[in-house]
């Protein structure tokens, strides 16, 4: 346990106990560093894994050599020290005593706290199967099977990478096809194995499924769809060997992927007598039902009515509001305006040789609309009307589902500026060009010789106001100016600006913007 000794509280200092150290834990604690520095706060960090925090969604490409973890570090223990920030970790909290107010730690130390803030994120979903254990909290994986949720996954991962072995990835999300992706182009052998007819089967339409299907294919991952697993078959060293289907086959291999989602670590709010549902029940002001000094924010938290997303953006916004409420309270200023629901996420495939972004009402047709009894009253939605083009044979797709000319849901898939425009266009609201084609063309011959700029609807993807860090709410402007101001590499520019630090989606951008200022100098 790493332990930084501070000095007893006075009356003037407000205590904060943080429980967690995931990115969301870590961008809340950066918010509030100036104000422990200032000594007007005693902040206090609890993390159960022995590293700082680190940028977790980046974890298959640490397992497959394509990052390492100080790229992917979001703090730095020994810094936080310095501006009188207690670090714990390789600790665990045990208990929440909400009428003590105390996080009794498993060591069984305990500290005091005025303001409890959960950011204890989610633990992987690990299904039921014969050959693992079914307690959700302690599963105990064997040897040759891990989920990918940290440091030691990626571990594991990366040994199969680099012995290019067979690994099978359980589960057909974002998560799981961006690390079969991967370790299939590093040299392993991948099948993916998913319970329904497409991969992201609740987020894509059945075209683009098919299309996504023949893309993985096409990049070397085998796909194994509407296939039942039942169990594990393990060798006499206990090692995984193979995944048992439900029709009596089996698919060999040497590493088990598991990535079947993720569920809310929440078991400390239950204890600590807190309201649950999916996640940690709290108000538009992140605090938790019928308590004023217990917050909850990032993954483990359900605000309002809406789940947790599992991204990390809205989990950020979270941790920044927060951190504004409590820097407002400490000068006797009003709090931030209440949290607003977030938006519909877009979700973004990131691999090389596949592209896609998909977000919204994807299920209907173009001709579904006409099927139906023409016309609307004045208190109907506008109907909902659909362009589709498609290119099986080079892996390219799109989808716009328009009500009223706004965008209301998209797939786009081998089309990366086209997926860029469409995510601004659906984030932002505005209207479609009326010539759909016109964003069909963006990733054309022509277009791509000027830059990709698109010249319509304000929500050009090469303006300096666009946004270009989706995660970190970063613009491309603000890049620009820090590759100006002498930053030359990727760190520099995340370090100055926080791009490329959430899902590093915009990474290639950057790195892009880099290339071209330094080309040009």
């Amino acid at each position: 346990m790493t332990q930084h000794p501070i000095e007893p509280p006075t009356e003037h200092r407000t205590r904060i106990v943080v429980v967690g150290f995931g990115p969301v834990a870590a961008r809340f604690v950066d918010e509030l560093r100036p104000a422990a520095a200032a000594g007007a706060i005693e902040l206090t960090v609890v993390g159960e894994e022995e590293h700082a925090a680190y940028n977790r969604v980046l974890v298959a490409d640490l397992g497959v050599g394509r990052t390492s973890l100080p790229s992917m570090s979001l703090a730095d223990a020994d810094e936080l020290a310095a501006d009188r920030v207690r670090v714990l970790t390789s600790t665990r909290a045990a208990r929440l005593d909400r009428s003590r107010r105390l996080v009794h730690l498993a060591d069984g130390a305990a500290i005091p706290y005025d303001r409890v803030v959960l950011a204890t994120g989610a633990r992987a979903v690990v299904p039921t199967l014969t050959g693992l254990n079914p307690d959700p909290l302690h599963p105990v994986l064997p040897p040759g099977v891990t989920a990918l949720r940290d440091v030691h996954d990626a571990a594991r991962l990366a040994s199969a990478v680099e012995g290019r072995r067979r690994v099978i990835v359980l589960g057909g999300g974002v998560l799981g096809l961006e690390a079969a992706l991967a370790a299939s182009e590093e040299g392993a052998t991948v099948t993916v194995v998913h319970h329904g007819d497409r991969p992201l089967s609740r987020s894509i339409d059945r075209a683009g499924g098919a299309t996504l299907t023949a893309a993985l294919r096409r990049q070397g991952v085998r796909v194994a769809g509407n296939a039942r697993s039942t169990g594990l078959e393990t060798g006499p060293d206990g090692a995984f060997r193979a995944l048992l289907l439900d029709d009596g086959s089996a698919i060999d291999g040497d590493l088990l992927v598991i990535a079947c989602g993720a569920r809310p670590r929440v078991e400390l709010a239950q204890g600590g007598g807190l309201a649950v549902g999916s996640g940690v029940l709290v108000d538009h002001s992140l605090a938790a039902l019928a308590t004023e000094h217990v917050f909850a924010i990032g993954d483990c938290a359900e605000v309002g009515e809406a789940a947790p997303s599992g991204l990390i953006a809205p989990g950020w916004r979270q941790a920044d509001w927060l951190a504004a409420r409590f820097r407002n309270e400490l000068l006797g200023e009003p709090a931030p305006e209440p949290l607003v629901d977030e938006r519909v996420p877009v979700i973004l495939l990131k691999a090389r040789g596949v592209n896609l972004a998909v977000a919204g009402e994807v299920t209907a047709e173009p001709w579904d609309e006409f099927a139906l009894e023409s016309g609307c009253t004045a208190h109907d939605r506008p109907p909902l009307r659909v362009s589709v083009w498609s290119d099986p044979e080079h892996g390219a797709y799109v989808k716009m589902s328009t009500r009223g000319g706004v965008l209301a849901g998209f797939v786009a898939l081998g089309v990366p500026r086209a997926a860029a425009e469409l995510t601004l266009l659906f984030e932002s609201g505005a209207e479609l060009p009326s010539d759909r084609s016109l964003i069909l063309r963006l990733d054309g011959a022509e277009s791509a010789a000027r830059g990709g700029s698109t010249g319509f609807g304000g929500a050009s993807s090469g303006g300096p106001e666009s946004t270009l860090c989706r995660c970190a709410g970063v613009s491309r402007g603000t890049v620009e100016e820090a590759v100006v101001g002498g930053c030359s590499t990727l760190e520099d520019v995340s370090a100055q600006t926080r791009a490329g630090t959430g899902c590093g989606g915009c990474r290639d951008q950057v790195r892009e913007l880099i290339e071209r200022h330094y080309a040009a100098a």
